[in-house]
């Protein structure tokens, strides 16, 4: 009789992403570590970073033991349904306050059409400070 094993899409371990419901994905196989976290030799900081995803990178960089890969077989209840689609990343929008006042903000927010003024402007300033400086040599 074949053995039946549960299938975890990638968005499903990713809601299991804290301290107290702690699942990571290694080689293929959904592991839920939440009991093992005070456990690990190498605290559980270690773990809780690839909670909720593929931890398989940071598992063999860690280069664990023998002993460790099997401890590791304990705590297994499923594997990764390679067929679902993997969690589209997201966009990070910056929702800065824009500033009232001042010229620095007004500065930076040139769109690029205005994107000519400030070397036009440099070179400008440059003109004059040149031809103030070579008329008062005169």
């Amino acid at each position: 009789m074949p053995i039946i094993t549960k299938l975890y899409s990638m968005e499903e371990v990713a809601q299991h992403n804290s301290k107290e419901d702690c699942w990571i994905v290694i080689d293929g196989k959904v592991y839920e570590v939440s009991s093992y976290l005070d456990e690990h030799p190498g605290g559980d900081e270690v773990i809780l970073q690839a909670t909720g995803k593929d931890a398989t990178d940071e598992f063999e960089d860690a280069g664990h033991s023998e002993e460790a890969r099997e401890q590791l077989e304990a705590f297994c209840i499923g594997e990764l349904d390679q067929t679902a689609p993997a969690i589209p990343e997201m966009k990070i929008v910056s929702k800065k306050k824009q500033s009232s006042g001042g010229i620095v903000p007004k500065l930076t927010n040139f769109t690029k059409q205005q994107s000519w003024v400030l070397p036009v402007g440099g070179v400008g300033i440059s003109l004059v400070v040149v031809s103030l400086l070579y008329y008062r040599r005169k």
